[in-house]
């Protein structure tokens, strides 16, 4: 099964770029970065080190070593001429065999977010490589879209997600500061609710509980 036809068939009409959350009727918004510290966010901070944890946490209660994963990039193209090459570094420095990307595609859609682009020149690439949970270096890659907004490198500032076949889920780190989980069913995430309820975000914690009451 490809990409599209899984989308077709799961999450019908969603567009995969954030927030998931606010964009499908059946999800969890994790919060990953609490009680932070403007004096105290380097890279071994007890903030960072918590916001590491929660995410690796998270990914591994979802995701076996066997399943079969979409691992998802959009790469914005705002027409500045950008190369490829250090964009793909997403892929080739976290996958474990080079091997594997050779099932890595691209294609080039219309940009994710049409209302930021009333002149049209942006669009989004979508790199899409098939591959099993154990492919991937999760733990340093989560780790490096954490670093995002810190300052920190390694750091990925594209939108990567984690499509899980068999779980029929959708994860994405937006940030240090939460991940939004959106699945094709209530049941498929139940276990997650109940198990990581603490670390739901309270800001949306209401519409949460109602999905699974």
């Amino acid at each position: 099964m490809n990409l599209t036809d899984f989308m077709k068939e799961n999450f019908s009409n969603l567009e995969l770029k954030p927030p998931l959350f606010y964009d499908w009727e059946i999800g969890i918004r994790f919060e990953l970065g609490v009680n932070y510290d403007w004096q105290n966010d380097g890279e071994n901070s007890p903030y960072l080190k918590g916001v590491y944890q929660r995410a690796i946490t998270l990914f591994k209660s979802l995701h076996s070593q066997e399943d079969e994963i979409f691992m998802v990039a959009n790469v914005n193209d705002f027409g500045k001429g950008a190369t490829f090459n250090r964009k793909l570094k997403i892929f080739s420095r976290y996958v474990q065999k080079k091997s594997v990307l050779n099932q890595l595609k691209h294609v080039t859609i219309p940009y994710v977010f049409p209302e930021d682009n009333e002149d049209g020149k942006y669009k989004t690439h979508r790199f899409i490589l098939k591959c099993k949970t154990s492919d991937i270096k999760y733990i340093p890659l989560l780790k490096a879209i954490c670093n995002q907004d810190m300052g920190i490198k390694p750091n990925i500032y594209h939108d990567v997600f984690f499509i899980n076949i068999k779980n029929k889920t959708i994860f994405h780190v937006y940030d240090d500061r939460g991940c939004d989980l959106i699945a094709a069913s209530t049941e498929n995430i139940k276990g997650m609710y109940h198990k990581y309820n603490d670390w739901i975000l309270d800001y949306d914690r209401d519409e949460i509980d109602q999905l699974f009451i």
